[in-house]
């Protein structure tokens, strides 16, 4: 209830030096013009208003460092608006990689259960550097991060792979699609498939893809690998898949590194 009701309350204003010192360390920000800047300015202020920051074990951040943060968040919202930051109310910032427990559910062997209950087929352990869960918070590597920053042009950028997540799920169904008109979404359908079936086809045939071969995961993996391209290495990414660079270009607004 709490959260709920901040939501209409009016944040206060970001610290004029602190936001200056902000963008200056994050090149995806200190390349934006200054219209897009301004509202990147107003985002990342409803950001830190509403949402809660939690630095795990040594970690500690500074103010800078939340609004760096909150600033690589939301980098994919500045046409989109602020509405791509409901859902969730909290951002988990690891020092480096963390692990998570994962139990995998294989439907066949469920097939074969009389009561027709899912059975957990295989589980373990996996060090991931970010993730976004489909109904709580969006999880980070401080370290990965910083490594983003220091590296902008290498087409990786964790902090937009996991808003990405977020934009998905937002109609309900995380499927490389986010909320569009009926028009633009067929369009974004079709072309993203094509462009899906194509990386899926060079990982499978073991050849070398122009990007990251985690997009042929899965169709809400290729949009978030192709979320970084946009705004880390947009003329990799136009090379790559044309028509998927267009329709992020549309949906994100032209990239900061282009």
């Amino acid at each position: 209830m709490r959260n709920w009701f901040r939501r209409f309350l009016r944040p206060a204003s970001l610290d004029p030096d602190s936001w200056l010192r902000a963008c200056a360390g994050v090149p995806f920000v200190s390349a934006l013009d200054a219209t897009r800047k301004a509202r990147l300015q107003a985002l990342v202020t409803r950001f830190l208003h509403d949402k809660t920051i939690t630095p795990i074990g040594d970690l500690a951040l500074d103010d800078v460092q939340r609004m760096q943060l909150a600033a690589l968040c939301c980098l994919p919202l500045i046409e989109f608006g602020e509405e791509g930051l409901h859902g969730w109310s909290q951002l988990l910032v690891y020092p480096g990689a963390f692990r998570v427990h994962r139990a995998h559910t294989d439907a066949a062997d469920a097939m074969a259960e009389w009561d027709g209950v899912m059975q957990p087929a295989h589980e373990g352990y996996e060090d991931l550097i970010g993730e976004a869960w489909e109904a709580g918070p969006v999880v980070l590597s401080m370290e990965d991060v910083l490594a983003d920053l220091a590296a902008p042009r290498d087409g990786c950028c964790v902090a937009v792979h996991e808003i990405a997540h977020k934009l998905d799920a937002l109609d309900g169904a995380m499927d490389g699609t986010p909320p569009l008109p009926r028009a633009w979404q067929k369009e974004w359908a079709r072309d993203f498939q094509q462009a899906f079936d194509h990386m899926g086809k060079q990982v499978d045939a073991n050849r070398r893809t122009k990007l990251d071969p985690y997009a042929a995961e899965a169709p809400e993996e290729f949009f978030a690998v192709c979320t970084e391209y946009h705004f880390s290495a947009p003329a990799l990414l136009r090379e790559a898949y044309p028509k998927v660079a267009a329709h992020l270009a549309k949906f994100y607004g032209a990239s900061p590194m282009a």
